[in-house]
């Protein structure tokens, strides 16, 4: 800088000066506002809108797959572009340690390379063009940075797209950038401008490409219950598919009736206040957890071999304290399935298969000993069994009607006594009365094939 502009900066800066304000209280006073707006924002957006809950850590489940935060997932993206280059994305120390330092060590050096008076924006080409380049390319990485870079199909087009929008491109610009600025410096500005404009534009529309054209997501396998509510629910079903068998619905099974290898085994009912007022909610996860194997208790939990997260356990515990623990009132739940009116026939998909989810599949699934009568869909409950078909259309006397109103039956091939279902305790009567509904209605699957088969009462006059 010469005198002359030392000269007329020094006059500018003593005119500023004169109207300006003072840093105390003036900008004190203006930084505090803001800073109350945005600590108002904040604790709006975490009353109103919250961060989504994830289940608690669980170091057993490898499946799950670590992200960071939301604000350097453009770095665990750049990472994952990086490594898709053939050489350089085998030494991961240049992408995780050298980049990342010179680029810092590049914004603290900053104001000693730049140092040019110039604050018109019209004169700062380069350095608005190359921060444009690099807000486009945090944005645009962050959007992508779910998708997968690679996939076992044969083309997957997500990859090329992300590597030549995410990292090419944008590198290119770099370049020409800093070829234009440093060493051509006569190049016309308006080649800097269509260049930045040029590559933030092929970034964007890229960007765009690989969203519309990447896969849609896996649907999770189940989702994280919130509430407490949810949480008790999500416990009722886990309990169900994994305890009934032999504790049953309401946890009073004192004999163990119906399991292979544990018939008439003895066991504490654990719906009473001898299990619920001594043990704790931690060391009831624990016998969960790791089961009572001399006891004939297999591990349920995931670090013991079991298949149960540690969430769906604690959902359990949840479960067990609010429906039989008198010191927890329970919250207003929903009924099993809607209440029938006059006349309306029940169908699987909304009355059944609920009431089988709850009481039936700890026993009818794969693995159990069940005669092979499996129920964890309509089509198994019609079509599988050893004395298969186990319920007919219209037929009262069918089978599985008969084992659920408590009589016994005798198996045609082996002459073996097929108890009452279920072997503990009998359903509820007007779960009977709805599944004999539903068998003697023609057994539909859909509320729609139901609705079709109802009968509207005729008022009376």
């Amino acid at each position: 800088m010469n005198q002359d502009q030392k000269k007329s900066v020094n006059e500018k800066y003593a005119r500023s000066l004169q109207k300006g304000e003072r840093f105390w209280p003036d900008s004190i006073y203006k930084d505090l506002l803001v800073s109350l707006a945005i600590f108002i924002l904040l604790i709006l957006l975490a009353s109103f809108v919250g961060v989504p809950f994830e289940p608690k850590a669980d170091p057993s489940d490898s499946a799950y797959v670590p992200r960071p935060e939301w604000y350097f997932l453009f770095l665990f993206k750049f990472l994952a572009l990086y490594g898709q280059i053939p050489l350089l994305g085998k030494i991961e120390w240049l992408a995780t340690v050298l980049i990342p330092g010179l680029t810092i060590a590049f914004l603290f050096l900053l104001p000693f390379v730049d140092r040019s008076p110039k604050r018109y924006y019209g004169k700062r080409i380069f350095a608005i063009g190359f921060m444009a380049i690099v807000v486009t390319s945090i944005v645009s990485l962050t959007l992508i940075a779910n998708i997968p870079t690679t996939s076992s199909d044969a083309v997957y087009i997500p990859g090329p797209l992300q590597t030549v929008g995410g990292l090419l491109i944008p590198l290119v610009g770099y370049i020409l950038l800093a070829l234009m600025n440093f060493f051509f410096k006569k190049t016309p500005a308006k080649v800097m401008i269509w260049t930045a404009a040029v590559t933030v534009i092929l970034m964007i529309g890229l960007t765009v490409a690989t969203l519309a054209v990447a896969p849609a997501p896996a649907a999770a396998e189940g989702g994280i219950a919130v509430t407490l509510v949810d949480q008790i629910q999500a416990g009722q079903d886990l309990y169900s598919a994994n305890c009934v068998e032999c504790h049953g619905d309401d946890g009073s099974v004192a004999v163990i009736e119906g399991v292979k290898g544990l018939e008439g085994e003895k066991i504490t009912p654990i719906n009473g206040r001898d299990v619920l007022y001594t043990i704790t909610d931690s060391a009831m996860q624990e016998v969960i957890a790791y089961g009572r194997p001399t006891a004939g208790m297999n591990p349920f939990g995931r670090s013991y071999g079991g298949a149960l997260s540690t969430s769906e356990i604690s959902y359990m515990v949840t479960f067990m304290r609010y429906s039989w623990d008198d010191r927890f009132e329970m919250p207003p739940m929903k009924p099993l399935y809607p209440a029938l009116a006059a006349g309306e026939v029940p169908s699987y998909d909304v009355h059944v298969q609920p009431l089988v989810k709850r009481y039936c599949i700890s026993c009818h699934k794969a693995g159990k000993t069940n005669n092979n009568y499996l129920m964890t869909s309509y089509d198994e409950m019609l079509n599988t069994g050893d004395n298969v078909p186990v319920i007919k259309v219209g037929d009262e006397n069918s089978l599985l009607l008969q084992l659920l109103n408590g009589h016994e039956s005798k198996d045609p091939k082996t002459g073996n006594t097929i108890r009452q279902m279920p072997p503990t305790k009998l359903l509820k009567p007007e779960y009977i009365d709805m599944l004999t509904r539903w068998v003697m209605a023609g057994m539909p699957q859909t509320a729609e094939e139901a609705a079709k088969l109802s009968v509207t009462p005729t008022p009376t006059p």
